[in-house]
């Protein structure tokens, strides 16, 4: 019998916890375990190993990221949705380390959930793209470079692999510009 108070969400929630915390040591049953004051097999009775484990982190931070883009650019259209639902990425992936690496798990084929999480984030992105005009195979392209931008930086950021001395606030808001001004080149030719 399960562990009383311990269910599947509290054991994933703890989890996520551990990956999200400042130098994270990797994510393992035992550690879990440990964590949780119980043996390793008792885990079992709530989660079906860790791939099942890493698979539910993932479907939640997409689904949390997705929730965060969305409110970000509620009311806001065009340039303006760019840049609020970039910002709210970035702070939420700095926020969220561990879960944030988790939302570039590419759902497996078959897995409906993890599908349906993962459409959710994009469903937010062409409606922003839609916003500043661009549809279908334009807005894919759109998609993907502004993804490639915010994933590059957050992940270079979080390394620590922004040593210069100019402020990186600075250079985000900067190449946020750059980027909504392009995209809206896009839309118009």
């Amino acid at each position: 019998m399960p562990r009383a108070g311990l269910t599947n969400t509290i054991v994933v929630e703890a989890a996520e916890r551990m990956i999200d915390e400042p130098d994270a040591t990797p994510l393992t049953l035992a550690a879990l375990a440990a964590r949780l004051g119980v043996r390793q097999p008792s885990l079992y009775k709530h989660i079906d190993g860790m791939d099942d484990l890493r698979r539910s982190i993932a479907v939640r931070a997409k689904l949390e990221l997705a929730g965060v883009m969305a409110r970000s650019a509620v009311g806001k259209a065009g340039g303006a949705a760019i840049t609020s639902m970039s910002l709210s990425y970035r702070k939420w992936a700095a926020a969220h380390p561990g879960r944030y690496a988790a939302t570039v798990r590419a759902p497996a084929s078959g897995d409906a959930d993890d599908e349906a999480a993962s459409i959710e984030i994009t469903k937010v992105a062409f409606e922003i793209m839609s916003s500043i005009g661009l549809q279908g195979d334009d807005a894919i392209d759109a998609i993907r470079a502004l993804r490639a931008v915010l994933h590059g930086f957050v992940t270079l950021e979080a390394g620590g692999a922004f040593g210069l001395p100019a402020d990186i606030d600075r250079s985000f808001d900067r190449l946020l510009a750059g980027l909504v001004v392009g995209l809206a080149d896009w839309a118009t030719s």
